[in-house]
């Protein structure tokens, strides 16, 4: 089952959010499944738990998201 589309002014996603939260946990190990939890609507409360464990700015992640 694909994720939602992301509306413009949030997160866009090229693939599906299954897709992209591998792509997350592949590159930074120490992400967790609760981390990368992600309810339509809550891209900030998302991006906010990305920020506290990367210590990365939300428009970096937000960037990063994007480019999977």
């Amino acid at each position: 089952m694909r994720e939602p589309f992301i509306a413009m002014n949030k997160i866009r996603l090229k693939g599906s959010w299954i897709e992209v939260k591998g792509k997350l946990k592949q590159k930074y190990g120490q992400l967790t499944d609760n981390d990368l939890t992600f309810a339509e609507g809550k891209d900030e409360e998302l991006l906010g738990r990305l920020q506290n464990r990367l210590g990365k700015s939300k428009d970096e992640l937000r960037k990063e998201i994007e480019d999977l």
